[in-house]
């Protein structure tokens, strides 16, 4: 009977994780949302765009999100694909934000954070590698827009498609709830927002907490077993497994960030997670896709086709050079690990305060 209990509060507290997760995303839209709209056509550069990209979507906590948006302007003439395709390279990069948030609920553990936070950082040094590679030769010789192209000519003539993510079908009713409840009381959207904020990053913390006590006590044995023997035992299995999650759950927030924990409590190591974050990063491309058939513009569907081929680009490159992202996320928690401030400023620096600074020089 204890055990049963244990896996029924394993299962609400990661309900509760998911519902943090979707509840702080529609509470960073709250904020900015039309902020971020304004920001998609305020450039031409590309490295503008870029940064564009990764603020809206730091904003926003989704790059499905972002994609979309940017698909729906391209679709109606507000955005060239020249203009789009850095946009999306920032979303991979912005994305990676809500791991590394999820990571600071190890802070009070000195090892453990230093694994959390190479762990959710990996994500992001992968990202940054493949936009340092692609984006100067996507600026010099357009390699990815025209494969692109080449593959949208294919697709001439289809209609349009929908799917219904089931994790959302769990968790967005109530969040709903939570948001025109609160709108009833407070009324304005921004300060709902920033409540909301604070309420789902408390509630996350919570949630965190008690799923790494359950793995470190009952489920902990059967978490390992489970995950040596099926998730991760290959590089091919957890690329796969990583792709296969995220498209059908729509948000590699949601799917990197519940693997950070188990490399926090040392269950899975970085090396073994690398290939499934990889994944997870192909597997989000697949909601932009979907909006851009909706539309049934050649060029919205050729920009959600540029943002696929720019991760499957990336995972050709660099996940046989995975070494290099491990090497630069182990070093930066190590760091962090030593100086734990370093890690909450990381996380605001680098996805808020400097892509705006380094906006208003472009």
């Amino acid at each position: 009977m204890k055990k049963v209990l244990s896996v029924l509060w394993f299962f609400l507290v990661l309900y509760l994780f998911f519902l943090c997760i979707e509840l702080m995303g529609g509470s960073f839209k709250l904020i900015g949302k039309e902020a971020a709209h304004g920001l998609f056509a305020a450039t031409s550069n590309p490295f503008a765009g870029l940064l564009i990209g990764l603020l809206a979507t730091s904003i926003m906590q989704s790059s499905s999100t972002t994609t979309s948006i940017v698909v729906g302007m391209v679709a109606a003439g507000s955005l060239s694909i020249e203009q789009a395709v850095p946009m999306v390279m920032g979303a991979n990069i912005g994305t990676t934000v809500t791991n590394m948030i999820v990571s600071l609920g190890h802070m009070r553990m000195r090892k453990e954070y230093e694994l959390a936070f190479a762990g959710a950082t990996v994500h992001d040094f992968f990202n940054l590698c493949s936009v340092t590679l692609f984006l100067p030769l996507e600026i010099a010789f357009h390699p990815i827009q025209r494969t692109a192209i080449l593959i949208e000519e294919l697709f001439v003539g289809v209609g349009g498609s929908t799917f219904h993510s089931p994790f959302k079908m769990l968790v967005k009713p109530l969040v709903q709830l939570i948001e025109r409840l609160g709108r009833s009381i407070v009324g304005n959207d921004q300060v709902l927002g920033i409540i909301l904020v604070a309420v789902a990053l408390g509630l996350l913390i919570f949630a965190l907490s008690r799923m790494v006590k359950i793995m470190r006590g009952a489920l902990a044995n059967r978490l390992e077993v489970i995950v040596d023997r099926y998730l991760f035992t290959s590089t091919f299995r957890a690329l796969l497994i990583g792709l296969v999650v995220t498209a059908v759950v729509q948000s590699s927030s949601v799917t990197t960030s519940l693997v950070v924990p188990l490399m926090g409590t040392g269950i899975v190591k970085i090396e073994a997670a690398f290939p499934y974050m990889v994944g997870a990063n192909i597997g989000t491309t697949v909601t932009a896709i979907l909006a851009s058939l909706v539309t049934g513009s050649s060029s919205a569907l050729t920009i959600a086709l540029c943002h696929l081929l720019f991760n499957i680009f990336g995972t050709a490159v660099f996940l046989p050079l995975g070494r290099i992202p491990i090497w630069m996320a182990k070093t930066l928690g190590r760091v962090t690990a030593r100086h734990r401030w370093v890690g909450p400023v990381y996380v605001f620096f680098a996805f808020f305060v400097l892509p705006a600074i380094l906006m208003l020089l472009f």
